[in-house]
């Protein structure tokens, strides 16, 4: 019964959007003005460094939901507002973490259609629809530009759409007609894949790295975590992690099974060290979740948070949070990179969470584990 009553209130529920200020209504438009117009209401030089976008999911590709804007604080977030409401559509949920370039919000409704709205204003700009109604989460967005041009990646279901951020619509040049299935390169017959992309992928330089959402029971494709070119869609490289015969880590499943198992899969999403070059990649539970007698061995890469060189796919180290796994123990987050202080010194390290409590921190350059103290 209780699950009736949920079904039915997200029948008649009302998916909206909202943007509440203080106030002070000069704070209403002030963080979605350009870095140059904030220096001159300072009366300092343009900070080209200043963040005050949120042109990445969580803020940006090193997993600290960082931002360093500072107007609302805990001293005033009590005389918030609302300052604009818009609905986003249809029945059901959103889960999603939107965007802001510049003035621009772009965001998803709750059947994955996707939309671009004034930011100070709430006036929608844009709308694609790309004809397929999605019910699977899509948590945002990846935003790329080299300054010349710009696209914007939408995720939905089994396809990634390159669109252009002005206007929603599909750039032509990129995959098929504007957009990649995603149930394809991954070495099976495609049309038996089940894929959903729900959390977006990262960039390095004109990469788009990317993992998906696998199901926990066969039949499951391999996990393989896939690098494509912005402005192609030619896949670049892809990183086994299921490996075949010759590769490392091939042994610790049974012969052969390579051809049978399935999901090892980044759900997460991941994160970025664009100094040094590497993509830090935790992977989910081989199928099935709960049953391994037909996997025995410790199922690398499985349950492992990866470095790979984000240039080639190359694995640089790793390490496994869970051998063999039967209880569904897989990393639930982009790891964070952070630095801590180790033996007097300061080390840059990537934290990764777990679902058992821990907090696992390494050093980002050769997985050594770090202590901090």
């Amino acid at each position: 019964m209780r699950n009736e009553l949920n079904r039915a209130s997200r029948r008649h529920a009302i998916v909206t959007l909202s943007l509440v200020a203080t106030s002070a209504l000069s704070l209403v438009a002030w963080p979605y003005q350009g870095h140059a117009a904030q220096a001159a209401v300072k009366g300092k030089p343009d900070n080209l460094r200043a963040r005050t976008d949120w042109a990445a999911y969580n803020g940006g590709v090193t997993g600290d939901h960082y931002s360093s804007l500072n107007q609302i604080t805990t001293d005033n977030v009590q005389r918030m507002k609302e300052v604009w409401r818009f609905d986003a559509g249809s029945d059901g949920g959103v889960q999603t973490n939107p965007l802001v370039v510049e003035r621009a919000l772009y965001g998803y409704g709750p059947t994955l259609q996707v939309f671009a709205l004034d930011g100070a204003t709430g006036k929608q700009l844009w709308q694609f629809n790309s004809g397929i109604i999605g019910r699977q989460p899509s948590r945002g967005f990846t935003y790329w530009s080299d300054g010349k041009e710009s696209r914007l990646f939408a995720y939905i279901m089994n396809f990634l759409y390159a669109l252009d951020p002005a206007t929603g619509k599909p750039i032509k040049a990129f995959g098929e007609n504007g957009r990649l299935d995603l149930r394809k390169d991954l070495g099976s017959d495609y049309t038996q894949n089940t894929v959903a992309l729900t959390t977006p992928g990262v960039l390095y330089n004109d990469l788009l790295i990317l993992g998906f959402r696998a199901p926990e029971t066969n039949p499951a494709p391999h996990g393989d975590i896939r690098a494509y070119n912005v402005r192609t869609g030619k896949l670049a490289w892809s990183f086994h992690t299921i490996p075949h015969p010759g590769e490392n880590g091939y042994k610790t499943w049974p012969e052969g099974a390579w051809k049978t198992a399935g999901a090892a899969n980044n759900w997460t999403g991941m994160s970025v060290d664009k100094p040094r070059g590497i993509v830090y990649v935790p992977t989910g539970s081989a199928v099935s979740d709960f049953y391994g007698a037909n996997r025995v061995g410790d199922d690398l890469f499985a349950d492992t948070l990866l470095a790979l060189d984000a240039r080639t796919g190359k694995m640089l180290w790793h390490f496994q949070g869970v051998h063999h796994d039967i209880w569904d123990r897989d990393f639930p987050s982009p790891p964070a990179l952070v630095t801590v202080k180790r033996a007097g010194r300061l080390v840059d390290g990537v934290a990764q969470t777990s679902k058992q409590g821990f907090v696992f921190v390494f050093d980002r350059q050769d997985g050594q584990a770090s202590v901090a103290g």
